[in-house]
This record gives C-alpha cells, sequence and structure tokens, in this order.
C-alpha cells in the first residue's frame, strides 16, 4: 500500500506539472528521475504480475494488428486468392465459405493436415483451394512442378486429388521421380505431363504461389487462408472447422 501510495502521489505530481507545461523527461531533475526510476522499480519488484499482464495486453495487440494486416492482404489479393486460373478447387465450386491451403508436399505437417482437408471435404458448402508452395527444397520444386502440370491435365480435380493423397501419404522425399511414379498410378498421360511440365504455364503458377505467399506474411506450411483470416501452420481439424463456421456466421459453431 504505501508503494501504491506514493505512486499514486508522484503520478498526481507529474498531472499537476503537465498542467503547467508540456512535460518532458528533461524537464525534472536529476534527483526527480531517480526517484520516479526507484518507485516504478520497486513497485514491479512487488508486483511482478503487472509485467505479464503488459506482455500479454502487448501480445494482444500484436496479433490484433497482425490478423488487421492480413485481412488487408486478403482483400487486395482476393482474386490470385479464390479464383486464380492456377489453381485446384475441391468441393463445392460454389461454396458459402472458401478455404485456401498452401502445401509442400515434403513438409510433415501438410502430410497430417491432408486427413484435416480430406474431413472438411464431406462439408457441403465449403470450396477448397490447394496451391503449390515449395519451400523445402530442390525435391518439394520439382514435385510441385508436376503436381502443376497434373493439374493442367486434370480441370476437374479428381485426378489430382488422388494425385495429392497418394504423393503426400506416401514414404521418402518427394521429388520428380516419386510424383511422375504416382502420376502414372492414378492414370495419367505421362506424355503429356512431360510436355505440360516444361510450359511457362507451370513456372507462372509457382512464382504466382510465392508471390501471395509474400503478401499474406506466410513463411511456411501448412498455411491457409479461411475467409479473410491468414491462419499459420497446421492447427487442427477443430481449429479449421471454427476458422470455416466464424467465416460462414460469425461464430465457432453454427
Amino acid at each position: 500500500m504505501k508503494t501504491a501510495s506514493r505512486i499514486l502521489a508522484v503520478c498526481a505530481g507529474l498531472f499537476a506539472l503537465a498542467l503547467a507545461q508540456p512535460a518532458s523527461a528533461a524537464e525534472f531533475s536529476g534527483a526527480q528521475r531517480d526517484e520516479i526510476g526507484k518507485i516504478v522499480r520497486e513497485y514491479l519488484l512487488a508486483n511482478p504480475e503487472v509485467l505479464q499482464e503488459a506482455m500479454a495486453e502487448l501480445e494482444k495487440r500484436s496479433q490484433a494488428a497482425e490478423a488487421e494486416k492480413h485481412k488487408a492482404a486478403v482483400k487486395q489479393n482476393a482474386e490470385a486468392i479464390f479464383s486464380s486460373k492456377r489453381q485446384v478447387t475441391l468441393g463445392n465450386p460454389k461454396g458459402d465459405v472458401t478455404l485456401v491451403e498452401f502445401f509442400d508436399y515434403n513438409c510433415g505437417y501438410c502430410k497430417r493436415a491432408m486427413e484435416d482437408m480430406m474431413a472438411l471435404l464431406k462439408d457441403p458448402n465449403l470450396k477448397i483451394v490447394l496451391k503449390e508452395f515449395p519451400v523445402l527444397g530442390p525435391g518439394s520444386v520439382e514435385a510441385a512442378q508436376v503436381a502443376v502440370a497434373v493439374r493442367m491435365q486434370d480441370p476437374t480435380g479428381k485426378k489430382y486429388l488422388a494425385f495429392h493423397q497418394k504423393l503426400l501419404g506416401g514414404r521418402g522425399q518427394a521429388d520428380k521421380a516419386h510424383a511422375m511414379t504416382a502420376a502414372k498410378e492414378v492414370g495419367l498421360d505421362m506424355a503429356r505431363l512431360e510436355k505440360d511440365m516444361a510450359s511457362t504455364e507451370v513456372r507462372e503458377t509457382l512464382q504466382e504461389s510465392f508471390k501471395l505467399a509474400e503478401a499474406l506474411g506466410m513463411n511456411g506450411t501448412p498455411s491457409y487462408v479461411i475467409g479473410n483470416d491468414v491462419v499459420i501452420g497446421a492447427v487442427g481439424l477443430e481449429a479449421l472447422k471454427e476458422k470455416v463456421n466464424n467465416a460462414r456466421c460469425g461464430k465457432a459453431t453454427c
């Protein structure tokens, strides 16, 4: 109580000084600054929970600012995020909510998150968009290049999904050889696949994904855009469902 009273007294004095003239650190004497510092230090030592509260509030404000930044980026890039001609669309193409996933075929978290996506596909009003985002080395780039060529050959997305599950769910390092094997197993035209892989469409598709990821502040996989929200990391099925519901009805459960 004594320390709190001293702080109140100092605050009252500072307030009075502020009313008298513009306050600045230079207007306090060295002794006054030392006394203020001493009082603040004593209070924080006696009440360390204040620091925790301050850090929590700082984190809360930081997250809110980041969320607003993400929403602005989503709005600015909405056409390329949700309706690009260079994307794979699954689920209901006219769904009331769109979930966009940026993934890498060598990402262990993406492998586990694939089960989440398959579960979400059961939502009859959800549109799911897949974007290759190969950030884990040359093998990932090769696998993504094959995946883009698969999409070019399969506009419905059915064979792409089968290819996607087989490659992402497979063992070992994903690269061109593994991706081509997966493509062959799901019945794609391999000669056309080789031809399409050499097209500018493949390069432009991956460039678009990287450009979007940079604009959205994504630095890893999996990352999602759900409605106006950007979600970084494999947050799990329930968290994804909550995001979908928030986009749909403004609540975690609709």
